[in-house]
């Protein structure tokens, strides 16, 4: 099992920046890539940004050049710096585990408002 604990959201103005942490604990052995998504009122759930095991990233359009993913293996933590923060960010941030074979986890996620 995989248990994964979001933080760091919150309210920022347009242009902020914010960092969000991803903790994951259990059997993380498995894990193959972490990913955060991102959900606002109304819309579905889309990918934001994604961290393979052997560190390769991808970025959704509408963020590139201002979100960056990082892990820190020691801690078992992804983070995702948010910088130049826009009122379209605004969403509940969630966290994914991608276990092949298994199943992929999900935690509670976490609120980022971005004012104007």
């Amino acid at each position: 099992q995989v248990q994964l604990v979001e933080s760091g959201g919150g309210l920022v103005q347009a242009g902020g920046s914010l960092r969000l942490s991803c903790a994951a604990s259990g059997i993380i052995f498995s894990i193959t890539a972490v990913g955060w998504y991102r959900q606002a009122p109304g819309k579905q759930r889309e990918l934001v940004a994604r961290i393979s095991s052997g560190g390769s990233t991808n970025y959704a359009d509408s963020v590139k050049g201002r979100f960056t993913i990082s892990r820190d293996n020691a801690k078992n933590t992804v983070y995702l710096q948010m910088n130049s923060l826009k009122p379209e960010d605004t969403a509940v941030y969630y966290c994914n585990a991608e276990v092949p074979s298994i199943q992929n986890y999900w935690g509670q996620g976490t609120q980022v408002t971005v004012s104007s």
